[in-house]
């Protein structure tokens, strides 16, 4: 019998592999840290999101309320879908959260790039307004999370 550990021994089945597994961190007792911000953050996209649109009315008319109101809409729904895909594989295995949040933001941002030039080429006329509740939304939505983050570790002092 060979001792060298690149040739395949008889005894081990092709699906078995002899080397053993990681140590793997064990996982936190209450996952749910990971998405208590929602709620709140929600909450503000959804303020921010009827003030954008009355601006929008206000300045231009119902197409720019529904621009407005849409661009904070798709930050929400972005950032959301972020947050449960990070927190998912976080609970799942840590070791995920990076090649899963890199796929997300891709697919995030080719999604956005896909609309935001689709919306440029169309003559609508809420499509400046779009932008502008983007810009807000992501504004907003960093603003509102900073503080979360600013107070929580105020709590935990």
């Amino acid at each position: 019998m060979s001792t060298d550990p690149h040739v395949a021994s008889p005894e081990l089945d092709d699906d078995d592999d002899a080397r053993p597994l990681p140590d793997l961190p064990p996982l936190p007792a209450d996952p749910r840290w990971r998405v208590e911000h929602l709620p709140l953050l929600t909450a503000f996209s959804f303020a921010l999101m009827m003030c954008a649109a009355s601006v929008g009315f206000l300045s231009a008319g119902a197409p720019a309320a529904v621009g407005a109101a849409a661009g904070i809409a798709v930050v929400t729904v972005s950032y959301t879908m972020s947050t449960l895909v990070l927190a998912w594989a976080d609970t799942v295995r840590p070791a995920l959260i990076m090649p899963l949040g890199m796929i997300t933001y891709v697919v995030k941002y080719s999604l956005l790039g896909v609309i935001m030039a689709f919306v440029i080429s169309s003559e609508w006329p809420g499509r400046m307004a779009l932008g502008w509740g983007i810009v807000a939304g992501v504004l907003g939505w960093t603003a509102a999370q900073i503080w979360w983050v600013a107070r929580l570790a105020g709590r935990r002092k």
